[in-house]
């Protein structure tokens, strides 16, 4: 025995002798870590915790944590070989590897965007996967999953957490699954030395345990075992939560204590929300993922970067399917059936339904299967259930032919679990409620294709229970469709009577015939505000055809088979239709339709459109369906809606409401022009709210917008979601208010702003001092700003010259045209003009009463930065003869990069303030006048006489009760003039010279056709008028007699304004402007109303 003992002896003084040997080598400043087949023996190990020991105990504990340190990269091989095994294969919904695939093989980017928030979208999710299928993979900013933590060049700023959103199915943990394997396999993110993958399903399993962070990790991967808090302190550490959605813990961040101590036991609920706040480990990072609806509950404050998972670009959708078929012919087959239905197509932005969709149309279009192909939403997913079926049969019975009754039983009890759970809004269900459902828990693996097991079984110390869900949130709503359906129609009344109730979605069982059980749904479907039954909808009357009950004969006996007569259901959809207010709702109602197989309304406005275009649809008189109709065809185009024209279908108010959806879904809106109010900026701040808004370009000039309908605008402008980049507001009757409105959203850091138009509106240089703030500010990126006609002045200019001497100006074309800046005005601009930062290239300085003064100091700025103004419009100014020398010099000067200098239109009349520097002298057209109007006054004024005057004939002379005339003169360019009446009322007119002079009004009216545009003053009240469109405006102040007339042929503009004038002041007050162009010289009209008079007056 002695000697046995000195022999052990030995050998243990020589294995911690050779073992010293190498820890001294690894405590080498130059010696690399350790690697996992270094520390893999067990002896090893031992000697190692022996030297740890040692070490500390004689207070080396600087030497100790080095040694310990270098170890570490072991234990990091070790993770990685087990999440490498764990995560190298995928299911695509089928469990068990004989159908798995290695994701390597068959994955497929998915398309990823960075930015969004964390705010709430109610929308059903098929909803905003429709949305997002229209929006251009241009739009955003794409980033590839490995790249989440990496800061772009814009944001310069560490990232800690990244919550990343998709709706159901998207494919965000096959994302992870992807982002975990290629960092076990040293393909990615090589710097962070652990990550620990926490699905919060499983996490639910340990809601009442409590331990510390530390014991949570060691349950979870048993190789941390040896692992101390110093170490995730010292290396880079990653936690990925993944389905924040499924989470059943109260995650009570404003009441939870706050922890820091990774040792220190408490709840799981206490431990996650300390670890995102980052008490708990603020060194580490966090990826956490969810659907939409549950973002809102990790508070903004926590998250560093949003992204979003966008499922699959179209090009995305034709890779999924030549990967998943190798037949690359049929591959092709498949692809084009699914591209030649729209609702499937859209569908397959969702990884998951690609998979629904390939499972079926793979045996389908094959030879080996026959049969019709499926092309609605319902004959997918049933076709979809059948080869479940027997796939299971053939699996675990080995027969080619199913049990109908075991089937049956075994199908209405996931339907079961299916429609209680979407009644709950449940998208995981835990073993308690499989067995409320009647469901055997060891029957569920049969049908892993219908119902995934996904508890992890590789976690042998959690041993808590095992979670299940559906493969996807689609394929509920099916079952639970299917079961309702079933139900319904059953010979056992046991089955009925336990979903006997009148509240919920239960209470569709209470009717007797299959219509109005069917009419129920469609009522419930309505009721929601989220619309999270409308695809349980659609399923439901998709299997009340006999055509889709044919192919479930698995599952239905011959006696259930309900031929059932859908007219009466098409019929109540489209009353529906016809009595919904809201668009979104009645776009379901149409997909209802489809699944019918009715395409009635639809073909009825496709007609009209392909017909004669737009063009009959804004003549037409259109019922409410009609309408919903129309949306329906634009918003299910197959074309991304790149602009949307309001005034083609109709211009006003009622008409943008009904058309809101393609608003929502355009990315130019053209809204100008059409009699729009209050009403439509607050839902305009809605639309650019949307978290999936598309819309660039917002253009809403001449509409009566006023002050408090920009304020609701700006509210959207500001929202986080807002990508506009152009907004036109001019002729919107604003005023300084507007002005305070955007000062706010120029400041915004989000804000996308490039262009902004505020023309022809009364801002005045207060406003134009409230907006300069915001002009100023760093983070303001407008690169053109358009001013014209707004009533400003020298302050102005002032604001203008400190705005292009700062750094950071982005602008590069100013419009401040018809504005009375002067000479004064050009001074301040011109010294911005002259500083370096200033990156100005267009300049428009139109009719601004500049005299050769100012044109010098225009030339010496041109002078003193030559680099970047490359257009300068001084047109309808008067430079003089030496300011067009000296601007005309730098035109030529080939060091100055001025390449357009226009300055005709000049002249003395030009230094009149306002638009009278654009006044002209009409006389009226003898040869035009009716016989009931008498001219006189050197025909400047006329009169309505009730006996016939002595005209001679002429062929230009207007007839019957046109009671009209034209001027003598006709206008190409600008023209300003005004015109004052007494008695009953009158109306003046711009008309080109073709218009007809007898016949009736429509044809020579003045504003009844596209020859003329008026306003008319009477009865107390003014209207403009052109081709049959009328604009009202209230009434005018009393005593008000005189109007003016401005146009701008060449820009294609004219407006009419009210005129307040006395020997004190010479106000206008802008009433309407009409946006065309004008292909013919117009002439002057006035109508005389019956008892009054009209004159032409002088422009002084």
């Amino acid at each position: 025995m002695f000697g046995l003992n000195q022999e052990l002896q030995q050998k243990c003084i020589s294995l911690v002798k050779n073992e010293l040997n190498s820890f001294k080598k690894l405590l080498s400043p130059d010696y690399p870590a350790c690697s996992e087949k270094e520390v893999e023996d067990d002896q090893r190990e031992g000697v190692l915790k022996i030297t740890l020991h040692i070490l500390r105990n004689m207070k080396q504990t600087d030497l100790a944590n080095t040694l310990e340190s270098k170890l570490a990269p072991a234990f990091q091989q070790k993770l990685k070989s087990k999440l490498r095994e764990k995560y190298q294969r995928i299911n695509e919904g089928i469990s068990g590897h004989v159908k798995s695939a290695l994701l390597n093989e068959i994955y497929t980017e998915l398309y990823i965007t960075e930015g969004g928030s964390e705010e709430v979208n109610q929308e059903h999710e098929v909803k905003q996967i429709e949305a997002a299928s229209r929006k251009s993979s241009t739009q955003e900013t794409p980033i590839q999953c490995n790249d989440i933590f990496k800061p772009s060049p814009e944001q310069n700023q560490f990232i800690k957490t990244v919550l990343t959103k998709g709706v159901a199915g998207i494919g965000k943990t096959v994302s992870v699954q992807k982002f975990i394997l290629d960092w076990a396999e040293g393909e990615a993110n090589q710097d962070v030395l652990f990550i620990f993958p926490l699905p919060f399903r499983e996490l639910n399993l340990m809601k009442e345990t409590k331990l510390s962070l530390v014991n949570l990790l060691q349950r979870f991967f048993p190789e941390t075992q040896d692992l101390k808090p110093r170490h995730y302190k010292s290396y880079k550490t990653l936690f990925i939560f993944d389905g924040l959605d499924e989470c059943r813990l109260p995650l009570d961040f404003q009441n939870n204590e706050n922890l820091v101590n990774m040792e220190e036991e408490t709840s799981v609920d206490v431990l996650l929300t300390n670890l995102i706040k980052g008490n708990l480990l603020p060194s580490a990072l966090l990826w956490i993922t969810s659907r939409p609806a549950a973002v809102s509950q990790i508070p903004p404050e926590c998250v560093d970067q949003v992204t979003e998972v966008r499922g699959f670009s179209d090009p995305q959708k034709e890779e999924y399917f030549r990967k998943r078929i190798r037949n690359q012919d049929l591959a092709k087959k498949v692809f084009t059936h699914i591209r030649s239905s729209r609702s499937l197509y859209i569908m397959c932005h969702i990884p998951v339904f690609c998979w629904i969709a390939a499972t079926v149309l793979e045996r389908m279009l094959s030879e080996a299967e026959g049969g019709e192909t499926p092309k609605t939403l319902t004959q997918m997913f049933t076709c979809f259930l059948i080869f479940q079926i027997k796939h299971k049969s053939q699996k675990y019975s080995g027969k080619s032919e199913t049990d109908p009754q075991q089937t049956r039983e075994s199908i209405l009890a996931l339907g079961k679990l299916a429609f209680q759970q979407l009644e709950k809004g449940n998208l995981i269900f835990y073993e308690e409620d499989l067995r409320e459902s009647g469901i055997d828990i060891t029957e569920v693996s049969v049908y892993s294709g219908v119902c995934t097991q996904i508890f992890r079984q590789e976690h042998k110390l959690l041993n808590l229970g095992k979670v299940f869900s559906f493969v996807h949130l689609s394929i509920q709503e099916f079952l639970a469709a299917l079961y309702a359906f079933l139900c319904f129609n059953t010979k056992d009344r046991k089955i009925q009577t336990t979903e006997q109730q009148t509240t919920g979605l239960s209470g569709i069982f209470s009717r007797t015939s299959m219509n109005d059980f069917l009419s129920s749904a469609v009522d419930k479907a309505l009721e929601s505000e989220s619309g999270h039954l409308d695809l349980f909808l659609r399923f439901l009357l998709g299997l009340s055809l006999e055509s889709n009950q044919n192919l479930l004969q698995v599952i239905l006996t011959q006696t259930e088979t309900i031929s059932h007569n859908s007219e009466e259901t098409i019929k109540y959809i489209k009353k529906k239709i016809e009595e919904t207010s809201s668009p979104e709702k009645s776009i379901n109602l149409f997909h209802c339709l489809n699944e019918l197989n009715d395409h009635s309304l639809v073909q009825e406005v496709q007609k009209c459109l392909s017909g004669g275009g737009d063009r009959l649809l804004h003549q037409a008189s259109l019922s409410p369906a009609q309408w919903s109709a129309l949306v329906f065809v634009l918003v299910n185009s197959e074309e991304e809606l790149e602009e949307f024209n309001l005034s083609k279908y109709g211009a006003s108010e009622e008409c943008f409401l009904r058309l809101l959806p393609v608003v929502k879904i355009s990315r130019r809106a053209l809204l100008a022009s059409c009699n729009l109010g209050k009403k439509t900026c607050e839902n305009m701040e809605s639309v650019l709210k949307l978290e999936n808004s598309s819309l660039k370009e917002l253009d809403l000039s001449n509409n009566n917008l006023q002050d408090s309908g920009v304020e609701l605008l700006s509210h959207g402008l500001k929202s986080s979601h807002c990508k506009l980049q152009i907004l036109r507001l001019a002729s919107c009757n604003l005023g300084v208010k507007t002005c305070e409105s955007l000062e706010l959203v120029l400041k915004l850091e989000n804000s996308s702003l490039i262009e902004l138009d505020l023309s022809n509106n009364n801002l005045q240089d207060s406003g134009v001092e409230l907006l300069s703030a915001g002009l100023k500010s760093s983070h303001c990126k407008l690169q053109i700003l358009r001013f014209a006609l707004c009533n400003i002045g020298l302050k102005m200019c002032t604001m203008l010259e400190s705005v292009l001497k700062q750094e950071n100006c982005s602008l590069k074309e100013v419009d401040l045209s018809n504005n009375d800046l002067q000479d004064s005005g050009v001074e301040l601009l011109s010294a911005g003009l002259k500083s370096s930062h200033c990156k100005l290239q267009i300049l428009r300085l139109s009719g601004c009463m500049i005299t050769e003064k100012g044109c010098s100091s225009l030339a010496s700025a041109l002078s003193s930065n030559p680099s970047h103004l490359k257009e300068l419009d001084l047109t309808y100014n008067h430079p003089g003869e030496s300011g067009e020398k000296l601007l005309s010099a730098r035109l030529e000067d080939p060091h100055c990069s001025l390449e357009t200098l226009r300055m005709e239109h000049g002249g003395e009349i030009r230094i009149k303030p306002g638009l009278k520097k654009y006044g002209c002298d009409f006389t009226l057209d003898l040869n035009t006048v009716n016989r009931y109007l008498c001219l006189s006054e050197e025909n400047r004024t006329l009169e309505f006489r009730e006996e016939l005057q002595a005209y001679p004939d002429h062929p230009e002379r207007f007839g019957g009760w046109c009671l009209q005339v034209l001027s003598r003169e006709g206008v190409t360019g600008r023209c300003y003039w005004e015109a004052e009446w007494n008695g009953e009322g009158a109306a003046v007119a711009l008309s080109y010279k073709t218009i007809s002079r007898k016949g009736p009004e429509s044809e020579c009216g003045f504003g009844y056709n596209i020859n003329s545009w008026r306003l008319s003053c009477y009865n107390n009240r003014y209207t403009v008028h052109h081709n049959y469109n009328r604009t009202d405006f209230p009434p005018p102040p009393s005593g008000c007699r005189r109007v003016g007339v401005y146009v701008d042929c060449p820009a294609g503009t004219l407006s009419f304004y009210r005129v307040s004038s006395d020997t004190h002041s010479h106000t206008l007050t802008h009433l309407h402007t009409f946006y065309t162009t004008f292909t013919q010289p117009l002439y002057a009209g006035i109508y005389v109303y019956y008892g009054s008079s009209v004159h032409l007056c002088k422009i002084e």
